[in-house]
């Protein structure tokens, strides 16, 4: 299945396939949009797959509104590798940084 983008109210939904061979329509479609607006979601829930370029692109859009100080949300139980590249665990505390304490 090809890109589908849609619109309404800020709320992009992306359908099909967000790959190499279309990301000229994601970028295009989503090229300023943070100098329109100051709040977007996109609702991956239908994509069927992504690869690397697409979350790449995905990235690049996030990043994009961090440097702006605009809000972005993806939402939707959409595809693993995009979860994946995401996610963030907790940092280990280096225990080297912590004073010894001896009870008495």
């Amino acid at each position: 299945m090809d890109l589908q983008i849609t619109n309404y109210n800020n709320r992009f939904q992306i359908k099909g396939t967000l790959n190499k061979l279309n990301l000229k329509t994601f970028d295009s479609y989503f090229a300023n949009i943070f100098d329109k607006l100051d709040d977007i979601l996109l609702d991956i829930e239908s994509i069927d797959s992504i690869d690397r370029d697409g979350v790449m692109a995905l990235a690049k859009l996030h990043n994009e509104s961090i440097i702006k100080s605009k809000r972005l949300s993806i939402i939707g139980f959409g595809c693993k590798e995009l979860y994946d590249h995401f996610k963030t665990e907790e940092p280990e505390v280096s225990t080297a940084s912590i004073p010894n304490i001896v009870a008495a």
